[in-house]
C-alpha cells in the first residue's frame, strides 16, 4: 500500500469525522478525500503533470499544501516543499537542482517564485535549453478548481508503486549548501509508523501544526502521521506565539511540536502563564538540543516536554523521548523509535564495529525503512557506512540506552586535545539572567587549534547588563567560573542583535564562523 492508498483508506473509514482545521476552514474527512482526487484531475489535465515530475510549493502551510502532496501521491509524482525564508538566489539554485516540472506558489510568493525561476533559467547553459526546462507557475489557490474531474479515476491511489518516490525534502543548510533528500512511498509510511509509537498517537487525538511544512519536522513528524492516524490537525499558515496559546485554549489539542525558539517565544508571551495548558499529552520539541530553561519551564506547567530525534535524511523520527519518559529523563532525546536501528559509534573513525561505552560520546549512526533512498542527483556514499546513514550528530547512551545529544560532530571544538562541547557552554549562558540567545563556536587558535567563541544575544529588558560590551563580556566570563573548566571557558564574546537561523530554528553556525574568520 502507498501513501495514496493508506490515506484513502483512512478518509473512508468515517467520512464525516473532522480531519482538518485550516485558516477558519473545517474540512471533514471525505472532503478531503474528494478535495485530493479534485487535485489530481488539475495535476493530470490542465497542468500536465507526469510519474517521476517534480512539483515544488512555495508559501505559507495551508490546506492545498497537504492536499497538493497527497496528489502527488496518487499519480507518482514528487513533491518538493520550498523554503519561503530562502533568498531568491537561494531558491534558484534548488530550483535548477530539482529539476522541477512546476512551481506552485500562494500569492504572498508568487513573485518571489518567478524571480527564482528567472534566475535559475539565466543560469542554464542555452537558451534552448533553458526554455525547454523552465517549469511553469501555477497558483495554490487555483488547484482545486472543478473543470478537468473527469480526466481522473477516483480509484488510481493504488497503481503507484511503494518504492516510487514522492518527497524530495532539500535539507537545512546549517553548514553549506542544501541537499536534496529523497523518499519514497515506503519510507515515509516507516516513518508515519514511527510517529504514531512514539507519540502513542490515535484517532482521538488533535495535533496543532504551526512549524513550516516546508521541513521535514512540520510536514512528517506529526502532521501526515496524524492524518494517515486518522487524528484532527489544526493548521496554522505560521507560528505566532499569541495564536498558539489562543488556539491551545480554544481548539484544545492534545499533541503540537516546537523547536527551542517557539518555545522560547511562547514562554515569554504574556499570555503563557493564564493559558490551559491541560489539553496537551506532552509538547514535542526537536531540531536542536532544548536548553535546560526551556524544559523546566514546560515542567512547570504541568505538561511533559518530549523530544523527537532526527534528521531530513532519516525521515526524520529516529529517536524519542516519550510523554512517560519526559520527566525523568529532561534534555535526553530519548530511545530508538518502531523499527529503528541506532548505533553510536567512535566519532573519530578509529574503531567503527563497536558502539563507545556507556557515557562515552561518539557518532549517530541510523539504519531505518524510513532513512532517504538517497540524495537528488548526487552521490550519498560518504553518507553511508556498511548500509548505516552517518547523521553526523554526536551523542552519548547512559546505562539504559537512553540517549543524548550533545552536539554536531563538526561544531566540536578540539582545544588542545580536549573535547568541548558548544551545548554545555550555551547552557551555562542561557542560564545567565539578562540573555535571550546563545551559540558558541570554535575559532582558529595558534597555541590551542581552536578556542570557543560565544555569540550572545541580550535580553530587552536585561537589567542584569551594563549594555556595555566590555563590562557585559566581563560579567558573562565571570559566570563560568566553577562551572566549567577553565579551558571550556569562551575566549571571545561577541554581542550580536540576533542569531542567523534557518526554518526550523537551528542555528547556522557557519555565518557565524564566516563573521569571525573572514
Amino acid at each position: 500500500m502507498n501513501v495514496a492508498a493508506a490515506l484513502d483508506a483512512r478518509l473512508n473509514a468515517g467520512p464525516d469525522r473532522i480531519a482538518l482545521h485550516a485558516e477558519g476552514r473545517t474540512l471533514t474527512r471525505g472532503q478531503l478525500r474528494d478535495a485530493i482526487v479534485l487535485a489530481s484531475a488539475r495535476l493530470r489535465g490542465t497542468w500536465d503533470v507526469r510519474h517521476g515530475d517534480r512539483v515544488a510549493y512555495l508559501g505559507a502551510n495551508r490546506f492545498e499544501e497537504l492536499v497538493l502532496l497527497f496528489a502527488l501521491a496518487r499519480i507518482g509524482a514528487v513533491f518538493v516543499p520550498l523554503n519561503t525564508r530562502l533568498a531568491v538566489p537561494e531558491l534558484a539554485a534548488i530550483v535548477a537542482h530539482a529539476q522541477l516540472h512546476a512551481l506552485v506558489t500562494d500569492a504572498e510568493h508568487r513573485e518571489t517564485g518567478s524571480a527564482a525561476l528567472t534566475l535559475a533559467s539565466s543560469r542554464s547553459p542555452s537558451a534552448e535549453e533553458s526554455a525547454a526546462t523552465q517549469p511553469r507557475v501555477h497558483a495554490i489557490e487555483a488547484l482545486l478548481a472543478d473543470d478537468d474531474s473527469s480526466s481522473v479515476d477516483a480509484d488510481d491511489a493504488e497503481a503507484v508503486g511503494i518504492d516510487a518516490p514522492l518527497l524530495l525534502a532539500y535539507t537545512s543548510g546549517t553548514t553549506g549548501a542544501p541537499k536534496g533528500a529523497l523518499h519514497t512511498h515506503r519510507g515515509m509510511l516507516a516513518n508515519v509508523r514511527a510517529s504514531i509509537a512514539a507519540h502513542e498517537m490515535s484517532e482521538h487525538d488533535r495535533v496543532l501544526t504551526v512549524l513550516p511544512l516546508f521541513h521535514v519536522g512540520g510536514l512528517c513528524i506529526q502532521t501526515l502521521p496524524a492524518l494517515l492516524a486518522g487524528a484532527q490537525v489544526i493548521l496554522h499558515p505560521r507560528f505566532d506565539a499569541g495564536a498558539w496559546l489562543a488556539a491551545i485554549a480554544s481548539m484544545r489539542p492534545t499533541l503540537t511540536l516546537m523547536v527551542p525558539a517557539t518555545l522560547r517565544a511562547a514562554i515569554a508571551h504574556p499570555a503563557w502563564p493564564t493559558t490551559d495548558l491541560s489539553c496537551l499529552r506532552v509538547i514535542m520539541a526537536g531540531s536542536s538540543t532544548i536548553p535546560r530553561s526551556l524544559i523546566d519551564a514546560v515542567h512547570a506547567r504541568d505538561v511533559p516536554l518530549g523530544q523527537i530525534y532526527g534528521a531530513t535524511e532519516t525521515g526524520p523520527v529516529t529517536v524519542a523521548l516519550k510523554a512517560g519518559d519526559a520527566r525523568g529523563k529532561p534534555g535526553f532525546a530519548g530511545w530508538p523509535c518502531f523499527e529503528q536501528s541506532v548505533r553510536v559509534v567512535d566519532a573519530a573513525g578509529i574503531d567503527r564495529e563497536v558502539d563507545v561505552a556507556v557515557g562515552a560520546v561518539g557518532e549517530i549512526l541510523v539504519r531505518a525503512p524510513n532513512v532517504m533512498k538517497g540524495y537528488w542527483r548526487e552521490s550519498a556514499a560518504e553518507s553511508f557506512r556498511d548500509g548505516w546513514f552517518a547523521t553526523g550528530d554526536l551523542a552519548r547512551r547512559d546505562n539504559e540506552g537512553c540517549i543524548e545529544v550533545v552536539g554536531r560532530a563538526r561544531d566540536l571544538i578540539i582545544s588542545g586535545g580536549e573535547n568541548i562541547y558548544p551545548a554545555e557552554l550555551e547552557d551555562v549562558l542561557l542560564a545567565m539572567g539578562g540573555i535571550a540567545e546563545a551559540a558558541v563556536i570554535g575559532v582558529p587558535d595558534e597555541r590551542w587549534g581552536e578556542v570557543p567563541a560565544a555569540f550572545v544575544v541580550r535580553a530587552s529588558d536585561a537589567d542584569a547588563f551594563a549594555f556595555d560590551d566590555a563590562e557585559d563580556a566581563a560579567a558573562i566570563a565571570a559566570a563560568f567560573d566553577g562551572k566549567l573548566a577553565r579551558f571550556k571557558h569562551p575566549r571571545r564574546i561577541v554581542f550580536i542583535d540576533r542569531l542567523p537561523r534557518n526554518a526550523m530554528g537551528k542555528v547556522q553556525a557557519h555565518l557565524l564562523r564566516k563573521r569571525l574568520i573572514d
